[in-house]
């Protein structure tokens, strides 16, 4: 085998990100600081002396045990639709062994399946349809595809239930392209016009009740965690702490200091809608959204994400990723309004390949599996 991996520094991993163009956050040398539990790494493959792909291994150690679950989320950073995808896989794998991992588990951020919004909103008006895979996609990719097989043969395995090590990175995301197919930039009036007449409405809604949009600095996550946790308690999930988010902002930031950003809708000097947003070259994230109880009649949130779309294009992205949605589209689904709120933007469903495993020690494999469930 010719392909190997071996460590690089934080500079051979950036560079090899900028000459590619994009790559998940999540895959950058800065997001190792922002999950302090983990040990972070930056490898690379080589094909004799040319670096071929890059990777951010976080190495999660098991209890009491020096041994460790390797984990690329939404990674490694390769050309999947090279010939040799299977030997950097087994050189990755060899190099996790030589670190006491007892597991390896990749998330590669290629899209195999993608649903048109015209799709989707038929599948949500369909009683008989409770699941986006239970739709004819409008696209699977060949690439995709051949991945897949190449993972099964090659001994990977993936969890369908979604529950494997208490889930990972989601596998169906909302995009909105902001290019034609000719690589062009699509105008702002041509996005517009692409979303539905809801989202278009509540954008001329909230521009005529006077609600502004700024993007704030480091010192305004404090006003957004505020509302954050407003909207943590409405829709019951549990908030990450403010200091997750000031170590998050002074990571990217000191990594390339315009990737993290926070925005701010205000109506009357009322905060009513917050997010932060996240870039890598081409690709632009939504990251995370928050908005109060009171004043949703002027429709903040709408505000903030239009801000947001128009300043991932004027910065030349090619996506504008609103990041993760359930595939449930059945009426009593109890996610069923984000990706209505989503689908409004007239963007598409996409599915990644999922994240899938190399268990190299099994037992190790299935008692750690257990571990994170309980937590």
């Amino acid at each position: 085998m010719s392909i190997t991996c071996r460590p690089i520094s934080a500079d051979q991993h950036l560079a090899f990100i900028r000459d590619r163009g994009s790559a998940s956050f999540l895959q950058t040398p800065a997001w190792a600081a922002v999950k302090p539990e983990w040990r972070g790494e930056s490898v690379g493959f080589f094909d004799g002396a040319t670096l071929t792909g890059v990777g951010l291994i976080l190495y999660r150690q098991l209890p009491k045990l020096k041994r460790y679950l390797a984990y690329l989320p939404e990674g490694p950073v390769l050309d999947w639709g090279r010939a040799d995808v299977a030997d950097h896989l087994r050189a990755l794998v060899v190099h996790a062994k030589r670190n006491r991992a007892f597991a390896v588990r990749i998330g590669p951020a290629v899209v195999h399946r993608r649903w048109a919004a015209d799709t989707i909103k038929a599948a949500i008006a369909d009683d008989a349809v409770t699941r986006l895979s239970d739709v004819e996609p409008d696209e699977t990719t060949l690439v995709g595809t051949r991945i897949i097989n190449q993972l099964i043969h090659g001994g990977w395995v993936t969890d369908t239930t979604g529950h494997g090590f208490a889930a990972g990175q989601p596998m169906f995301n909302f995009q909105l392209p902001l290019r034609h197919d000719d690589g062009t930039q699509k105008s702002d009036d041509e996005l517009l016009k692409g979303m539905n007449q809801l989202w278009r409405r509540n954008i001329k809604k909230a521009d005529k009740e006077g609600v502004t949009v700024r993007q704030g600095d480091r010192a305004d996550l404090a006003a957004f965690h505020r509302i954050y946790l407003e909207t943590a308690q409405r829709d019951g999930f549990t908030g990450r702490s403010l200091s997750y988010f000031e170590t998050m902002w002074d990571a990217l930031n000191d990594e390339d200091p315009d990737r993290m950003r926070v925005y701010l809708a205000e109506h009357d000097g009322d905060l009513v809608a917050a997010t932060t947003f996240v870039r890598v070259g081409e690709h632009a994230w939504y990251s995370y959204g928050a908005s109060t109880n009171a004043k949703r009649e002027v429709r903040g949130s709408n505000a903030v994400q239009w801000r947001m779309i128009r300043d991932a294009n004027e910065a030349g992205c090619a996506v504008y990723d609103l990041r993760g949605i359930v595939e449930g589209v059945g009426a009593d689904d109890p996610e069923i309004g984000l990706i209505q709120f989503k689908v409004g933007t007239g963007g598409e469903a996409v599915a990644y390949l999922g994240e899938w495993d190399y268990p190299l020690n099994k037992a190790l494999y299935r008692a750690f599996d257990l571990y994170m469930k309980r937590r």
